[in-house]
């Protein structure tokens, strides 16, 4: 390595590469130093003596100056033109070493103790004050104010094919005026960040849960225009149901989402966060820069705010590492995204149910068959407004689907249905015969329509018998087969609903008879006693 005469001090030949670097990126001395905590004069020593060019302050992609015209100093040299003006000259506007942010200094004071950083200030400074100066003025002048700082740790960048890898996660938002209390509370920061061009979304929610997980995703999507092929996440417990190295549990509904948009989870090892470091950069940029600090009554107000500091700011930053705009990189990323499915996803409920003795499951007050051999065990069930499904406990597959049923229905496969009607069904539907003819019919068509499961109504329906009469009840069986309705609870409604007076004096007509001869046998006794 070259050594600069004249000095004392030798770097090491690591430092002096590193040195020798930097200064070919174009860095100036004042980086350098912040960077190696070489001085800028021992930089510039070694820089020049390697031959590379030193780039001055405020100097960005010029050319080194070039060496001043030689002073002919001998009794040839002429004299000076003289500059002759018409005016005194104007004195400047401020002096050379006061920082054009001065005049700003209670602003930036005040956002320094709201702990907002250099960048947000000097944001703010433009858009609020029209600020003129260029940001380094500004982090210059607050890093005086806030004092010297720590050193960055530095990370190995992962480099990503366009379109290949998107990585999402949550952090803590701004504080929002909750409509509920009247309070300030703390919003969740979802973003999602491409990690090819940097582009992010960020998005703001008041809880969270597998359904808003699910359905952020969709937004993001849909204002990306696109879709990463794979998700990079953390293992929280709306993505991640069990975290494991090599299998780990997804969650279903998550996993159905991206699924229906084509793409694929890809949970982090736990303690490893460095695997998304692009999406926990880019929410730690939010949190610092535009939402540090800041309150907001609405949370539609909030998410405008990110939103116009995403398309003024965030969007046409020069990204540090590769040196060119967010949004230039992200428009050639864009035609590489998988393009949106035309449909939406449909979305569901899901836990877990146990099979009950009579081997069907209970979902919202209505009964659903299970396969033969689960009673006792507990299945995965999905459902929506429409569709029941179940699912096997081990591979997750498709079982069994079924329509939804109202209230206190049950809903059985034919297969599961025993193919020999028990003595004991043929004894009910007999007797059923017997108490009239329509009453018969009606739980003929139950048991034929719900297999041993209507054995119940069948009960219930010799219950109405013993409460109304069997003459009534026929007649309701007989008005439920006429309309095509032949269940138990019309029949219970039909016979609630109609009065039945015959009914009542039939029952109470033999109690009248025997208290009248009762009463008449006490007087006897009565009359007789006196």
């Amino acid at each position: 390595m070259v050594r600069p005469p004249g000095m004392g001090n030798v770097l090491s030949t690591d430092k002096q590469q590193q040195v020798q670097a930097l200064g070919r990126l174009g860095w100036s001395l004042r980086r350098i130093e912040e960077a190696t905590g070489v001085r800028r004069e021992t930089a510039s020593a070694y820089l020049k003596a390697a031959g590379i060019a030193v780039r001055g302050p405020g100097r960005w992609g010029h050319a080194p100056a070039k060496p001043a015209i030689e002073v002919i100093t001998g009794p040839e040299a002429k004299p000076a033109i003289e500059v002759i003006t018409g005016s005194e000259p104007r004195p400047p506007s401020r002096s050379p070493s006061t920082s054009a942010c001065e005049i700003h200094r209670d602003v930036i004071e005040l956002a320094v103790e709201r702990g907002r950083n250099a960048m947000a200030i000097y944001q703010d400074l433009v858009s609020d004050y029209g600020f003129r100066g260029r940001y380094p003025s500004v982090m210059r002048f607050v890093r005086k104010l806030r004092g010297p700082g720590q050193p960055h740790e530095a990370h190995v960048p992962i480099e990503t094919e366009p379109g290949q890898e998107g990585q999402v996660d949550y952090g803590e938002g701004p504080m929002v005026r909750s409509t509920e209390t009247g309070k300030y509370r703390r919003t969740r920061l979802f973003v999602l960040t491409l990690a090819h061009s940097r582009k992010a979304v960020r998005l703001l929610v008041w809880r969270s849960s597998s359904r808003a997980w699910a359905e952020l995703h969709e937004q993001a999507f849909r204002r990306l225009g696109g879709v990463p092929r794979v998700i990079v996440l953390d293992n929280l417990r709306e993505g991640v149901l069990r975290p494991d190295v090599y299998d780990p549990t997804i969650n279903p509904l998550f996993a159905d989402v991206l699924k229906h948009y084509g793409a694929v989870a890809l949970p982090c090892r736990v303690g490893d966060p460095d695997r998304k470091g692009k999406v926990e950069s880019a929410i730690g940029h939010t949190q610092r820069t535009p939402l540090k600090g800041q309150r907001f009554e609405t949370i539609e107000e909030a998410q405008a705010y990110l939103d116009r500091w995403d398309e003024q700011w965030a969007d046409k930053r020069i990204h540090g590492r590769t040196k060119r705009q967010v949004s230039a990189m992200y428009a050639e990323e864009k035609p590489t995204l998988l393009p949106l499915p035309v449909e939406p996803f449909r979305y569901y409920q899901y836990g877990e149910r146990a099979v009950h003795l009579d081997g069907h499951v209970e979902i919202d007050g209505a009964y659903y068959a299970a396969p033969p051999g689960y009673i006792g065990q507990k299945l995965p069930v999905q459902w929506d407004g429409q569709i029941v499904r179940l699912m096997d406990p081990h591979t997750k597959q498709l079982m069994r689907e079924y329509r939804r049923q109202e209230r206190g229905r049950y809903r059985t496969a034919p297969e599961y249905r025993p193919r020999r009607t028990p003595a004991t069904t043929l004894q009910l539907l007999s007797m059923a015969a017997h108490a009239g003819k329509h009453v018969g019919a009606l739980c003929a068509a139950i048991h034929r329509d719900m297999g041993e499961v209507g054995v119940k109504r069948i009960l219930g329906v010799r219950s109405l018998i013993k409460k109304y009469g069997a003459s009534a009840v026929d007649d309701a069986c007989a008005a439920a087969l006429e309309m095509g309705v032949p269940e138990y609870r019309f029949v219970r409604r039909y016979l609630e609903r109609k009065p039945q007076p015959q009914i009542a004096l039939r029952q109470i007509d033999p109690l009248i008879r025997e208290l009248t001869l009762y009463r008449d046998h006490i007087n006897h006794i009565t009359k007789e006693t006196r």
